[in-house]
């Protein structure tokens, strides 16, 4: 029987210290995350980082957790995962966390138990990084090593250019665009970033990142000259990869841009990254800089472009294995 497993990254169980402390622990340790020597990321973890991180990220997630779907992130890749059963009646469906609950362990060992024999498994991450793609592929096989019957194991690809993946983000920004009251002077395409110093060791990310936006612009028709693509989430002091969201919509507003559009195809479901970061501070500063509106783009969620997208794309990689 096969069997298909969501990989998705993952959330704290709860937007408190307690809840924060544990998520960025397992996080925050991961070698394919911080590639620094143990001995001296370490004591800074422990020591500086968790103690006053954890508090800091916890009134963030608070600001963005539902009172009764909690975490977004977890609703929405419950959601993918139960849609997604529904392309596939008689096919065990399961999501897995890489970081937090459930772990991919977990979901692996209720897919086994069931009597899968063969294993999609389907990384929520549309470009290849290491610090994802790769660290998903390793909670996979770590979960493998504990079963004494290991199936057989397709993982699907980076779909960075896959049709049905730029048509599903086509639909969700024309569908979140038809809603807006106002009409964008520029559209920013806004990618989580990854340290340079990883790219230059061979992480192909930035080169994934630049096909999906080239597709993604050419299905939404905007002349080069309105929009932009750049990359978020900075962590630490290292040079990441440029150009920066913040630098970009702050230097935007200075020239005269009063409403922005902030399309976020990196992330197939919406999360801390994309409702806070974007919806909340980089709109600050956009406003601080003199701009007048920004409108921080829906992810793919469970938009049912996105779930058919998702459905194809696993047929694609499984055939001889699905239908």
């Amino acid at each position: 029987m096969t069997g298909l497993l969501l990989i998705q990254l993952g959330t704290p169980d709860a937007p408190t210290y307690r809840g924060l402390f544990p998520y960025l622990r397992q996080f925050l340790s991961d070698r394919r995350v911080i590639e620094v020597p143990r001995a001296k990321w370490l004591p800074l973890l422990y020591g500086v980082i968790l103690p006053f991180r954890s508090g800091a990220s916890a009134a963030k997630y608070r600001r963005i957790w539902d009172p009764e779907t909690g975490s977004p992130l977890m609703h929405y890749t419950r959601r993918q995962t139960e849609l997604l059963q529904g392309h596939f009646p008689g096919v065990p469906v399961r999501f897995g966390m890489m970081v937090g609950n459930p772990p991919v362990r977990k979901a692996v060992e209720e897919l086994v138990a069931a009597g899968v024999d063969r294993l999609i498994a389907l990384p929520l991450f549309p470009q290849y990084s290491a610090t994802t793609s790769a660290s998903a592929t390793d909670a996979l096989f770590g979960a493998l090593m504990k079963e004494r019957r290991v199936p057989a194991v397709r993982v699907v690809p980076p779909y960075y250019d896959h049709p049905a993946y730029l048509d599903a983000l086509e639909a969700v920004i024309r569908d979140d665009l038809a809603a807006l009251p106002w009409e964008p002077d520029h559209f920013v395409v806004s990618f989580h970033g990854i340290p340079q110093e990883y790219a230059k060791k061979g992480d192909p990310y930035a080169t994934q990142v630049v096909r999906t936006t080239q597709g993604l612009v050419k299905r939404m028709g905007w002349p080069r000259d309105r929009w932009t693509q750049t990359y978020q989430s900075r962590f630490g002091r290292s040079a990441w990869l440029k150009p920066y969201t913040d630098d970009v919509l702050a230097g935007l507003a200075k020239k005269g841009a009063k409403r922005v559009y902030v399309a976020l195809p990196g992330f197939t479901a919406d999360c801390l990254e994309t409702l806070d970061e974007i919806g909340r501070e980089s709109r600050e500063v956009f406003r601080h800089a003199g701009g007048q509106e920004l409108h921080n783009g829906r992810c793919l969620n469970d938009h049912p472009r996105w779930i058919e997208a998702m459905a194809r794309i696993v047929r694609d990689e499984g055939r001889g294995w699905i239908s």
